[in-house]
Formats: C-alpha cells, sequence, structure tokens
C-alpha cells in the first residue's frame, strides 16, 4: 500500500536520486525531480508536491495543480497532475495505479469533476498505461504532450 508524504530535509534526497532509476527514454519523458520541486517552490500557490512511499521507503514522485486554470470551464472543479514519476526500481509492481487510485479517491473527496495530465508521446509509454487505467484522449497537445483526462 503506498502513501504520499510531504517533501522534508530527511526524504528530499532520496527523492531527487529517484530521477536517476530512470531510463534514458523515461527521463525525456518527466522532468527530474530536482526541477519538478523547484517549480514547486515556485508555484506554492497550487503546487502539491509528494513523495511516494511503500512502508517507509521513498518510491516515487507525484506533484499536482491544484488550481489548474487552463483546464476548459466545462471540465472545472478539476486536478491536474503535473507530475507522476515511479523509480526504476519499483516499475510494473502496481505502485502507478495505486498513486492514481489514490489521487481519484482525492478527487471524489473533494468533490472535483475531472483530472486531467499530459505525457510525452516519446515511446508507448506513458501513455499507454494511462489509457488502460480509463483516461481520455482530450486530443489537445500541449509543449509536444497529449493532454489526457478522466472523470472523477
Amino acid at each position: 500500500m503506498i502513501t504520499l508524504r510531504e517533501i522534508t530535509n530527511d526524504n528530499f534526497r532520496s527523492v531527487i536520486r529517484l530521477s536517476d532509476t530512470l531510463s534514458e527514454t523515461q527521463k525525456k519523458c518527466v522532468a527530474r525531480n530536482e526541477t519538478s520541486l523547484a517549480q514547486a517552490y515556485l508555484n506554492q500557490n497550487k503546487a502539491w508536491p509528494r513523495a511516494v512511499y511503500v512502508d517507509d521507503t521513498p518510491i516515487g514522485f507525484i506533484m499536482l495543480n491544484r488550481a489548474p486554470d487552463h483546464i476548459p470551464e466545462e471540465d472545472q472543479p478539476a486536478l491536474d497532475i503535473w507530475r507522476l514519476m515511479i523509480g526504476g526500481n519499483y516499475q510494473a509492481k502496481g505502485y502507478g495505479k495505486q498513486v492514481l487510485d489514490t489521487i481519484l479517491q482525492m478527487a471524489r473527496d473533494e468533490k472535483m469533476k475531472t483530472v486531467y495530465l499530459s505525457c510525452d508521446m516519446a515511446g508507448e509509454m506513458p501513455y499507454q498505461f494511462y489509457m488502460k487505467y480509463g483516461f481520455i484522449d482530450t486530443g489537445i497537445i500541449d509543449e509536444d504532450e497529449e493532454v489526457l483526462k478522466i472523470y472523477v
């Protein structure tokens, strides 16, 4: 079972190092965790960064945009998954799905209508992962990334 925890001085380095465990293709698809944390710092009014844990081990990183103003009005209120990464050693174990389950439950609890994300199309993943989960391709491309959504 996964948990989402705040990034602190105690787990900062472990979360940063997770970016080094990705394949070269994956590194092209998701920003490094230190870049994401810098963006979170600059966007404190909307960014929600968290470490993904299994028991007491950090295995990934997620960052939500809790105030997405780029999502169409008809899909508001909404959450936007700004970043999602699972460390290379922890992939294909169901943790990514558990993170999405957790985020969708959070969205339901907060009475959101949709959850959005965008993904790089450099390879089959992560697009196929999100489509299999139930996301819908909006047909919109934002900064060379395909925009997907799921109704909560």
